[in-house]
């Protein structure tokens, strides 16, 4: 009773006009981002976050959830109209939604990619709210060396299962630990990896560093094209069945079973909607009784693609805002969202902030709404339009605004040169498949693994066997040990199948 009071408590702040008008400049510019092939909901989060120091944390957050679920959405439309994917996720739109597209029915394609985002998105806002307020209660069982363990656990489980290579996860995990190590000691207050520059004395910035891996790559990578695929070749024009209530009960059994697999994925970390995709898609196609349509232009493919894809996105905040284990590499960097504003997951946030975070529980469920009245057919036109700007123009465009952000943190050219040479870095490391989430999770958890390391150690006097003394410790250490036998259980299988 006390969470729904708090939950509803929250809702005129959310319905201000403000933190409205937030949600919906949020879902439009998360619209043209994800139909913006080589542009992220990660990416466009990492740029926004320096811009929001002087905003509410409403607002702010406002932004971030309409530009999550309206980029998950807006990668539906260069799937669908070009067979080219605007989010990682989205590939699997491209079965089925290209196809519609050529036989003149990219219109349906295009609304029922809307209908099911929102209402997949809808679906993961209400699991959110529904299940992260008694996970709270479930935290407080938690000492410092199970939040040791907890953050070993989220930090691993992103490293080795994010990519094909766990032994890159780990590295770039490893990465992300030893960029946070940079600045004064936790305990002592002594200096590490400064190198004598004062500018590094309370380290790198969070910020610098995200934005660097998350937008300078994508810019560099459309520098390296001259123009995009032509968008007109594709005709977006009316079709008798574009109808919601038409195919709102042949499509109803598909959302509602996509809904639940890409919930269930979103809580999992390191899955993301790029699983939940893949697994809603054979779902729908393994239990349809006519499924040889799928591939050729079903609509049923597109809307189980996009219901997982976006159910995905507010589960993957659970872990995210009661333990600090971000579910995703968009959660991860919406995560350090929260920290920039010095809101710290964990108990301590439903506890202190309820207004705040039931309030962007409420802003995750409206902007899934929105997209309903902005993603439809005036949108998906405008985006296809959109699309054949050429990637010249974008490139400098985004490099401008990320050197403006960065540069405003302290009025310092330091921040923007360590932002470019990230950037360098980042690049380098997509070109030799390594995953940039390990990174971002190795800064955002490496602080919070030493402090309770130590923290551990001190309070049992260096006593080791101390981080597994209780049953909670005993469970998370386990479940480490399995999730690093996975990859040795991948190869022995691979190894063992028969040629």
């Amino acid at each position: 009773m006390e969470t729904l009071q708090a939950i509803m408590h929250a809702l005129p702040e959310v319905l201000a006009w403000q933190n409205f008008l937030a949600m919906v400049i949020g879902t439009l510019a998360g619209m043209t981002v994800g139909s913006l092939p080589g542009l992220t909901a990660t990416m466009a989060i990492a740029v926004l976050i320096p811009l929001t120091f002087s905003m509410s944390p409403l607002v702010a957050l406002g932004i971030m959830a309409g530009i999550y679920n309206g980029a998950m959405y807006g990668g539906a439309v260069p799937a669908i109209l070009l067979n080219v994917p605007g989010t990682p996720p989205s590939i699997v739109t491209t079965f089925d939604g290209h196809p519609l597209a050529k036989q003149g029915r990219a219109a349906l394609a295009l609304k029922v990619a809307c209908w099911s985002s929102a209402i997949g998105g809808a679906f993961s806002a209400l699991s959110l709210m529904a299940l992260a307020p008694p996970l709270v209660k479930v935290t407080l069982l938690f000492g410092p060396a199970e939040y040791f363990w907890l953050g070993i656990l989220g930090m691993s489980s992103i490293a080795i299962l994010l990519g094909a290579d766990p032994i890159k996860g780990l590295i770039a995990a490893a990465l992300g630990l030893l960029l946070g190590t940079v600045g004064s000691d936790v305990v002592t207050g002594e200096q590490r990896f400064t190198f004598g520059r004062l500018e590094l004395i309370d380290g790198i910035n969070l910020l610098v560093i995200l934005t660097g891996l998350y937008a300078i790559p994508p810019a560099i990578r459309m520098l390296e094209q001259v123009f995009r695929p032509d968008a007109a070749k594709i005709e977006i024009k009316g079709h008798p069945d574009d109808s919601f209530a038409k195919n709102f009960r042949y499509l109803l059994p598909t959302w509602l079973r996509s809904s639940v697999i890409g919930i269930g994925v979103g809580i999992l970390p390191a899955t993301g909607g790029s699983m939940a995709a893949f697994l809603a898609y054979n779902e729908v196609r393994r239990s349809a009784k006519d499924p040889d349509g799928f591939g050729k232009g079903d609509i049923r493919g597109v809307a189980a693609a996009e219901t997982g894809n976006n159910a995905d996105n507010s589960a993957a905040m659970i872990p995210a805002l009661v333990l600090g284990v971000p579910g995703s590499g968009v959660s991860a960097v919406i995560l350090a969202g929260l920290l920039v504003h010095g809101l710290q997951p964990g108990p301590q946030l439903f506890r202190d902030t309820p207004d705040i975070v039931y309030g962007f529980m409420w802003q995750m469920l409206f902007t899934s709404f929105m997209l309903f009245a902005l993603g439809g057919n005036i949108a998906s036109r405008l985006f296809a339009q959109v699309m054949r700007l050429p990637q010249v123009i974008l490139a400098p465009m985004i490099m401008c605004l990320t050197l403006v952000g960065i540069y405003a943190l302290s009025n310092d050219m330091f921040n923007v040169w360590i932002m470019f040479a990230m950037g360098i870095v980042g690049y380098g490391l997509n070109r030799m498949d390594f995953p940039l989430a390990p990174i971002v999770l190795g800064l955002v958890l490496g602080n919070m693994i030493e402090q309770n390391l130590r923290l551990t150690l001190l309070i049992h006097q260096g006593d080791v066997t101390a981080l597994i003394a209780s049953p909670l410790s005993k469970l998370l250490f386990g479940l480490c040990l399995v999730l690093c036998c996975v990859p040795l259980y991948r190869r022995v299988k691979t190894r063992l199948k028969p040629a």
